[in-house]
């Protein structure tokens, strides 16, 4: 078994209707909601394909697929709880993450703290061991038009 396994991961998400957005685990009020079949945290989902992929298991569409009615509406933090189960299965632990947001709004940083908190406790991890960070697209592509919003994630495990 490798001491050390690196995975990254990415979501994406249109907006669609709503009042709100769910980031890393947390509701963040916005004029719009995102068209998904779970609960559309682009940060979770990035996030979890970040540690299936570390693992070699596929992706998040593998896992949860959107056919299957169970995950209809689903709260991603219980997704995310899965795929560190899968982890610690395989004989190992999340050193950290880091994640970056993409989009012109809402904007994250008023939220960020709350992310890592709920993505530690998530991960079973401190919460120093988590980065979430933002950025823009410059009004650039499908984010920079306000169209949707966009997450990349990268995950470092360690042997248990």
């Amino acid at each position: 078994m490798p001491p050390i396994r690196i995975g990254q991961g990415y979501d994406v998400h249109a907006f669609g209707e709503g009042d709100h957005v769910m980031l890393g685990g947390v509701r963040v009020p916005h004029v719009q909601g995102v068209v998904a079949h779970s609960d559309g945290d682009v940060v979770l989902h990035a996030l979890c394909d970040a540690l299936l992929g570390a693992l070699a298991l596929g992706d998040i569409g593998v896992h949860f697929p959107p056919s299957d009615a169970r995950w209809k509406g689903a709260d991603s933090r219980v997704l995310l709880r899965h795929c560190r189960a899968l982890v610690a299965e395989r004989g190992y632990a999340v050193g950290n993450c880091d994640v970056t947001v993409v989009c012109e709004r809402p904007k994250v940083g008023p939220h960020a703290e709350a992310m890592r908190a709920c993505i530690a406790e998530d991960l079973g991890v401190a919460v120093d061991a988590v980065s979430v960070k933002a950025t823009t697209s410059e009004r650039m592509g499908f984010t920079g038009r306000g169209e949707g919003i966009a997450a990349m994630a990268v995950a470092l495990l360690v042997a248990a």
